[in-house]
């Protein structure tokens, strides 16, 4: 089976750009991608952050899928454990409604910023993250029309309700959401470019243990790494640069603009910053067309996946609208959708 690839946007903000710009450019990706043959198209989600524009994935998808005609678009992934599962099912209900058969709702568990950004979402609610499998059954069966795990809630109605209902997935970097995702029978995708350590056990251990249900008959599974592809390694490597210094300042707790290639040249690095910069490598293909098209392809095999999301930033948006090209361009990805 040919390897389907499709996007994650993280909606980075760009040193001497901001918000505005970020969003235009992940309008604009979404269209080159669509035309370069990408498979699908996800919005993450991320609070408190001026690194990250998109806060609010169900206003991107709305704005995304208008931009686009045929790519599925979707969250990636909305992060449930702060919402009520009732409005997650009607946005999402919405927005199927408006875009028939394109519309994926990915759940994620993770808070999606600080810990007190955390307790100002979820302020004037007394239920915590421990709540979050019920939350998520509640509305699988929202967006089914099947019964709710919370029985109070049976007779509660999901307008409008859409011909075709989005496609649930649970996102994780982890094994506690995969695990969810084989109790309940649906699909998932591992975030190989947060934790590359352990995901071939946590997708080897949510196949075994997928049961099916009314959503999903066998189990699906798909992967996101991150991906930096120019024409040659060199200019691939000189801008991954930026992603090493994103990584400091991730460690550091201060995610600002994605930084230059030339201010991560200039950035006076101490020994353990040099590290955490070297270790960001672990986490993403980069290279030529070639060696990414292989790393690509090794990753899928190896975790037995047959979906690979690709998350590629880059500070000049050309080079990163390049980046897709050149895999589009390596896998035939275009010629297999004339096909």
């Amino acid at each position: 089976m040919s390897l389907v690839l499709s996007v994650l946007d993280q909606s980075p903000v760009r040193s001497g750009g901001d918000a505005l710009d970020a969003i235009n450019d992940t309008l604009e990706l979404a269209r080159i991608t669509e035309r370069l043959g990408y498979h699908r198209y996800w919005l993450a989600e991320h609070h408190g952050t001026d690194g990250l524009a998109g806060c609010a994935p169900e206003i991107m998808i709305a704005r995304v899928a208008a931009a686009t005609s045929k790519m599925r678009i979707g969250s990636g992934g909305v992060m449930l454990s702060h919402y009520s599962p009732l409005k997650v099912a009607e946005n999402f209900a919405l927005l199927a409604t408006m875009y028939p058969d394109r519309i994926d709702l990915g759940l994620g568990r993770a808070p999606g910023g600080d810990h007190m950004t955390t307790i100002a979402m979820q302020y004037g609610s007394e239920i915590g993250v421990e709540y979050y499998p019920t939350k998520v059954l509640d509305l699988k069966a929202f967006v089914t029309g099947s019964r709710p795990a919370n029985e109070a809630l049976a007779k509660v109605k999901v307008t409008p309700r859409p011909p075709v209902p989005p496609q649930m997935w649970l996102l994780g970097s982890s094994a506690e959401s995969a695990k969810l995702a084989a109790t309940f029978g649906l699909p998932f995708s591992f975030a190989h470019f947060i934790n590359p350590h352990g995901a071939r056990q946590v997708i080897a251990d949510y196949k075994n243990d997928f049961q099916p249900s009314d959503i999903l008959k066998e189990p699906q599974a798909s992967m996101c790494v991150g991906a930096v592809c120019a024409e040659t390694q060199e200019a691939a490597d000189r801008l991954a640069l930026s992603r090493g210094l994103w990584r400091v300042m991730l460690e550091k707790g201060a995610l600002g603009p994605y930084p230059t290639p030339e201010e991560a040249e200039a950035y006076p690095y101490t020994p353990l910053e040099k590290r955490i910069a070297e270790r960001s490598k672990s986490t993403a293909i980069i290279g030529n067309p070639e060696t990414v098209r292989r790393g690509i392809e090794h990753t899928a095999k190896e975790h037995g996946v047959n979906e690979m999301m690709i998350v590629t930033i880059c500070h000049d948006f050309a080079a990163r609208a390049k980046s897709y090209e050149l895999i589009a361009d390596e896998f035939g990805l275009k010629r297999r959708a004339a096909a």
